[in-house]
Parts: structure tokens; C-alpha cells; sequence
């Protein structure tokens, strides 16, 4: 979201200050007739007969609050850039759903990250005011279903997002840094299987993009794979778990770690963004639902909050880089997701960048988004601008949104000629993009769970750590829990004790010293594979398991049999084909 200027070094700690944005779906779809639900092949998102639909996408935010934290909250100074929205979507008291809408479809987009705060599903007080006079005197969640419902029925991919807990302006110290900082994990993680289920039946309602930039608070940071309360890998999982359950046909979408440390010279701090994920990936029951996200904004950077003055260090900010420090950072925080046939591969989706538009004169900040598109394009990247809608006064105020509108319901709009980022824009949104069908894949996962998921097998496991890696494999349901020795045929592993599955059987899982099988394998030839002292494994599926030993079998055979030792660490794999 729009910058917060840190004023007191209380706020040090977490003047992370990023805009949000949102994400289109189906920028070469015809947008008449595609059909969700939607899915993801390799690194590309597809409808649901298999094309491509890349998601074109603004935030509309609004229901996720606007007011800053202190004074009277029905006054609208007290509320970011005196944009009042009484937690629904932004500009409803200036034009009417259909008017905005039109404006979405006028620049563009396919889709629409749809912000909500968790205060706002339960919220009471009715709303009033609104253009469209059906909808006054509904309180803020239902405004919000009608909303959802004009998107979808306008052909528009809607993407839900928890933006905040509190309906407060993002993102500072100020009760929403986690997505358990105001809330448990277990009430944000009902509050989501809620909002699924009350939209599920709806196919144009494509996704659920769980929490945005997760950062630290004056004391804690969020971390990535700790196993405590503020691991946001651990919770992410745990959400994504619930709603493959509750929703099965949404795309669940993973951001990165937006801030940890504090942002003073001299004391670590940085931007992590989904470089975690690189070694530390997520595995959901359908792997075809995942897609990861990251925020970039130019005055923000890989180890600066985007503080001026009080709290502002002297690390260089996105728009300082050099074209090519700028890929490099780029690639290495995010764009590395797209990489082929890694256990992380997955759709991105930028579901925010932005800069301010008529009113930005910093050549600095106008030249990083230029820069910022053109790594779009040339990288063919799904994304979403923030904001899409703002308020203006005789074409002036804070001047970030694609669409504004003054209090009498007049638009000024990016197109309108005197908005230098019409040309950026235009080319992003046409720019050239693959269309068509997108053939399946081989798909690596993490084994995070005692199984694989249900298509596909066992292919890899760590000497320690726990890790295993599975791979496309044939669909399986039933499967035998091997505990002992009793399937051994012959002593391929002399003095270890020894796991094998059953004849016609391949293993699926691993995990305390128990051997999943499932009846998917066939073939008979075997090798012993030993990976004790060192790696020994082909390079598919990148380092899921990094620090450790990995034994791998080829991509062409399966996990027939494991050896262990006393120390009871795996030391060697039957591979089998």
C-alpha cells in the first residue's frame, strides 16, 4: 500500500510502507467465455479447459479499511489520503458499481484482487450512502457479496484477499503485521474457511490470496520454516490445508515475508520476499492449486522499509538499482519461482506494484516503473496494480489509482491524456503473452506430511532433516503402512534393517521410520543407491532438502525399498523401474 512516513522511533521496527495492489486473470483469455475454476500447469495459471489465463489485475480496496489509527473515524482527514470507505470497497459513495466496473474492463483488466479485513465479515453497522441505492442500510460484508457478484457477473476473475485483521490503513505498526498479530491462527484460519465456503459455488471467485505482507512488529519477526507461532510457512500451510478442504476449486495464494529486522544501519534488516521458498516450499493436497506472490515498489528496496526521514537507512531503494542490479534483485527475491521443474515452481503473481501518477515528478521513481513493466513483460508475469480506484479534486490528490473519481461522480482515468503512465500501462496490459492450451508437466514437491500427494510418488529422501521429494506418479488411494522387514525379498542393504514395499507397489511416503506404498509400481530391475556421505541424486526438482545428504532416484523409477542404520537415519534407497 501508499508509503506511511515513520515519525517516531517506536515505529522503526516495522515501517514497512508498501502499496497493495491486485492481480488480473486472463489477459488472453476471451474474457466472454473463459471458464473457471482455475489451475496451474508448471508455472502458468489455465482455465479450466486448460488455456492459458494470465491474471491482468487491479486492487479494488477499500473493504480492508482506510482509516489511519487516530481521531474521529467518521472524519474523512483521518483517513489514508481522505479517502473515506467505510470497509467497502473504495468510491461506491461516487459512482455505482457498474459504472467502476466498466472503467476496470475500459483499461483492461481480467481480474480483481478484492482486499478484506477480518474486523469486516463481522461487522454489524449498516452502511449508507452508496450510489446504488440497493445496497444502503446492508452492512459491509454484504456490500461486499454484491460486489463480488457484479465482478463475476462482468466476466471478471475476483481474487479474495485478507489484507488486514484490523480495518486499518496498511501496512505499519498497527495490529495487522501478522496475520495472528490481532487474532489466533486458528480464528484467522475459520474466519478463511468462511469466506470460502460463502463464495465457493461461484467459479468466477478464482482464489484466496491468504494474508498480505506479513512483517514484523516493534519486537517480533515473522519467520519461514521455525515451527513456532510466527512461522508464516507453517500457518500458510496449515490455511491452505482448510480451504483445499472447504473450497477445492481455489487457487490458494502464498505471499512472501515482507520485513524482518529492525531498519536501522548497523542491525540486520531486509525484505525476504519468497526467497525462503527456494529451499522451503509448500505442497498442498492439489499441487495444481498454488500460486506465490510478491509486492515491489520502487521506493522500497531488498533492505529498505520505504521510511524517509526518521527511520529511512542508507540502503539503496528499488529505483537507486542499475537496470541490471534491479533484474539480478528481481530475479533472486521472486522471479526465480518460474523456474522449470523445482519443488517451488509455481505461477507469480506481483499482486502489488504501483507508482504515483500525475503528481510523481521524481524521474527516479517514473524511470522504475518503466523498468518495473518492462520485467513484466519480458518475463510474461501476472500482476495486479494498486490501486485501481482513488478520489480526486479538480484532477488533483494522491493521484497512485488507475481511476478517480470527485465527489460528483466525475472520472479522470489513466487514458485521459495527461497521466505519463498510459504508455507503460497500455504495453502491459497488450503486451504479447502465451495463450492457448498449456501441456501438464513433471511437478517435484516437498514431502512435508507422511505422504505425497495422491498423484504422485516417493522419488527422494534426506539422510536427516525429514525431507523427501515426490514426483508426478500415477493417482493412488489405498496404501500399506511398511514398519518392518517383512516385504524384503533379498539383503540389498547387509546390516541395515531394511523398509520394502510390497510386490507391485511404490512408495509414496516416509516418515517415522514407516514406509508408505501404494499399488502403482511396475517393473523389476533395482539398484542400491547410497547417499550417507554425500548427495547422490540427478539435479531435478532443485535442493529440497538443503544442509542435507539427498538420495534420489531417477525421474523414470520409484522408491521400492529404504536402509537405515542405528542411528536410524536413512543411508540408502531401493530404486526400482
Amino acid at each position: 500500500m501508499k508509503p506511511i512516513r515513520v515519525l517516531a522511533p517506536l515505529l522503526l521496527a516495522a515501517s514497512l510502507v508498501a502499496p497493495a495492489h491486485a492481480d488480473p486473470v486472463g489477459a488472453n483469455a476471451d474474457e466472454a467465455t473463459w471458464t473457471g475454476p482455475l489451475s496451474t500447469r508448471g508455472r502458468w495459471i489455465v482455465d479450466a479447459h486448460g488455456d492459458r489465463f494470465k491474471l491482468k489485475s487491479g486492487n479494488w480496496h477499500g473493504a480492508s479499511g482506510t482509516y489511519t489509527g487516530s481521531g474521529d473515524i467518521n472524519d474523512p482527514a483521518n483517513h489514508h489520503s481522505g479517502e473515506k470507505a467505510d470497509q467497502v470497497p473504495l468510491g461506491l459513495d461516487r459512482a455505482t458499481m457498474a459504472t467502476i466496473i466498466s472503467g476496470f474492463k475500459e483499461i483492461g483488466v481480467n481480474s480483481i484482487r478484492l482486499p478484506f479485513s477480518n474486523q469486516m465479515l463481522k461487522d454489524t453497522n449498516p452502511v449508507n450512502g452508496l450510489k446504488d441505492a440497493q445496497l444502503n442500510g446492508k452492512r459491509p460484508l454484504e456490500v461486499y457479496d454484491a460486489v463480488v457478484a457484479e465482478l463475476t457477473r462482468n466476466n471478471l476473475a475476483v481474487i479474495l484477499n485478507n489484507h488486514t485483521t484490523t480495518s486499518r490503513w496498511c501496512c505499519g505498526v498497527d495490529g495487522n503485521e501478522r496475520w495472528n498479530t490481532s487474532q489466533s491462527t486458528d480464528q484467522w484460519i475459520n474466519d478463511w474457511a468462511f469466506v470460502a465456503d460463502r463464495y465457493k459455488a461461484n467459479k468466477r471467485v478464482v482464489g484466496a490470496d491468504l494474508y498480505n505482507e506479513v512483517r514484523r512488529n516493534v519486537w517480533d519477526d515473522p519467520n519461514w520454516g521455525w515451527g513456532n507461532d510466527h512461522d508464516w510457512h507453517k500457518a500458510s500451510q496449515q490455511a491452505a490445508d482448510r480451504l483445499q478442504q472447504v473450497a477445492p476449486d481455489l487457487l490458494v495464494i502464498v505471499e512472501g515475508i515482507n520485513w524482518t529486522g529492525i531498519p536501522v544501519d548497523g542491525f540486520a534488516h531486509g525484505r525476504p520476499t519468497l526467497e525462503p521458498a527456494r529451499f522451503l516450499s509448500h505442497t498442498l493436497a492439489n499441487p495444481e492449486k498454488l500460486v506465490y506472490s510478491a509486492h515491489f515498489y520502487g521506493y522500497t528496496g531488498p533492505n529498505h522499509s520505504g521510511a524517509t526521514g526518521v527511520g529511512e537507512t542508507t540502503d539503496p531503494r528499488y529505483q537507486d538499482l542499475s537496470p541490471q542490479e534491479h533484474v539480478n534483485v528481481l530475479q533472486r527475491q521472486a522471479f526465480f519461482i518460474t523456474e522449470a521443474q523445482k519443488h517451488f515452481t509455481a505461477p507469480l503473481w506481483i499482486s502489488e506494484f504501483g507508482v504515483g501518477g500525475r503528481g510523481e515528478n521524481n524521474p527516479k521513481a517514473r524511470d522504475w516503473f518503466e523498468r518495473f513493466v518492462n520485467q513484466l513483460v519480458a518475463n510474461d508475469t501476472d500482476f495486479a496494480y494498486w490501486p485501481l480506484v482513488g478520489f480526486h479534486t479538480n484532477r488533483g490528490g494522491n493521484g497512485w489509482a488507475l481511476l478517480h473519481w470527485d465527489a460528483a461522480g466525475n472520472r479522470m482515468g489513466v487514458n485521459d491524456g495527461d497521466d505519463w503512465r498510459a504508455g507503460a500501462w497500455n504495453r502491459l496490459v497488450n503486451a504479447p503473452s502465451r495463450t492457448g492450451q498449456i501441456a501438464r508437466e513433471t511437478r517435484f514437491n516437498q514431502l512435508l506430511k507422511e505422504s505425497c500427494p495422491q498423484s504422485e510418488k516417493l522419488i527422494g529422501i534426506s539422510h536427516t532433516g525429514n525431507r523427501g521429494l515426490c514426483v508426478s506418479g500415477p493417482q493412488w488411494s489405498n496404501t500399506t503402512r511398511v514398519t518392518n522387514e517383512q516385504h524384503v525379498t533379498n539383503d540389498w542393504a547387509s546390516g541395515y534393517t531394511k523398509l520394502q514395499c510390497p510386490n507391485g507397489n511404490a512408495a509414496v511416503g516416509y516418515a517415522n521410520f514407516t514406509l508408505v506404498c501404494a499399488p502403482v509400481a511396475q517393473g523389476n530391475q533395482t539398484r542400491v543407491l547410497w547417499f550417507d556421505r554425500g548427495d547422490n541424486r540427478p539435479d531435478q526438482g532443485g535442493d529440497w532438502a538443503n544442509g542435507h545428504y539427498k538420495g534420489q532416484c531417477a525421474q523414470d523409477e520409484h522408491i521400492a525399498g529404504v536402509a537405515y542404520n542405528w542411528r536410524r537415519t536413512p543411508d540408502a534407497l531401493l530404486c526400482r523401474k
